[in-house]
């Protein structure tokens, strides 16, 4: 893991000052295709940090950046949601500084994903526009979804069919990406609930057993097929 200091590049085009993420790198020569990371309600927690590691194990050149860096979660969280759900601000300025280090990295290819997961899963779809693949894991989907995949690039999906909070959002999300014409594999897993490709409990430890009952958490079968969908997508459009 590399700790990344982006704030530089970020203060010369609005974002986010200090702006920070990690970057993960695959073993073996480069260039490598790139992916950008964008983390969950809860941070760029240990979690999140193990799912950057897991994609650059997979192949991909890896930069999670942590959109709460100006001030952590309890500053950062509900000005980072408002952006997402309004699809503009700070938030999408910070994830456009990660794409383009890796655009312009001599380690990556030039063919660059993005991968979001809860709240990272939305910021993921809105932004799909600007990559060559997109992998969009139980993200609120923009209020205005025909509009906001009319440009997509193609998109992976998955939804957990045990999540209330986003109740008939695969089907909703494939719907509109086949009306757009956008190639897609979308999936809603029966079994799984939110953040079920967590591969432990997050958050805090207080909110854990709130967590246990609304069915928030990993299921590792339906994460290891909902992996194995991924990385064959990604595969597929950035190499």
């Amino acid at each position: 893991m590399v700790d990344m200091d982006l704030t530089g590049r970020s203060a010369a085009v609005g974002g986010s000052q200090p702006l920070r993420g990690i970057l993960e790198v695959p073993a073996g020569p480069g260039p490598w295709p790139g992916v950008v990371m964008i983390h969950e309600a809860f941070g760029l927690d240990d979690v999140m940090q193990r799912q950057a590691k897991r994609l650059a194990a997979a192949g991909f050149l890896t930069l999670a950046v942590d959109l709460y860096s100006a001030g952590g979660a309890k500053r950062c969280l509900v000005p980072t949601m408002t952006s997402m759900l309004r699809g503009q601000g700070r938030a999408f300025v910070d994830i456009e500084v990660a794409r383009n280090w890796l655009v312009e990295s001599p380690d990556c290819t030039g063919k660059i994903g993005v991968i979001g997961f809860c709240m990272g899963g939305g910021f993921a779809m809105v932004s799909a526009g600007d990559f060559d693949a997109a992998s969009v894991n139980y993200g609120q989907l923009p209020r205005k979804l025909d509009a906001a995949v009319a440009d997509s690039c193609p998109v992976v999906g998955s939804f957990g069919g045990r999540d209330p909070s986003l109740r008939g959002a695969a089907l909703k999300l494939e719907t509109a990406l086949n009306k757009a014409g956008v190639e897609n594999d979308i999936k809603e897993y029966p079994t799984a609930g939110h953040a079920f490709l967590n591969d432990a409990e997050a958050g805090p430890k207080v909110l854990r057993p709130l967590e246990r009952i609304l069915g928030v958490g990993p299921d590792p079968v339906a994460a290891e097929d909902a992996w194995r969908r991924i990385d064959s997508f990604f595969a597929r459009h950035l190499r």
